[in-house]
């Protein structure tokens, strides 16, 4: 497994990897659903300069979880944009049942 991926490809193993724990899976999901819910909110009420709250806890629960769950370093301090994109992509997973199979592939391969 590689630790500095050249393509998203390999930063999304890379990511799953960094999010094998279910609970740190499930903090990010929090984290971003109630992101997402305040933005809606404050951009409806036409309050869009609130809309940094949306990163505040959306990465506050993120980090939280890679700090004290995982014990391991943020990939969006190295990969900001691949992060923010995976995210969403790993939620979409939750979602759909299949997160917990790609946390088995990627773990094979390691």
């Amino acid at each position: 497994m590689t630790t500095n991926p050249q393509n998203y490809g390999e930063f999304w193993d890379f990511y799953v990897q960094e999010h094998s724990k279910p609970l740190t899976r499930l903090l990010h999901f929090i984290g971003t659903s109630l992101g997402i819910i305040l933005l809606v909110f404050f951009v409806a009420r036409g309050q869009w300069y609130f809309f940094p709250i949306f990163f505040v806890i959306g990465y506050g629960f993120a980090w939280f979880a890679h700090f004290v769950v995982e014990k391991n370093k943020p990939a969006s301090f190295k990969y900001p944009l691949w992060s923010f994109i995976s995210d969403f992509k790993m939620m979409w997973y939750m979602v759909t049942g299949r997160m917990g199979g790609e946390v088995t592939r990627v773990l094979k391969e390691v």
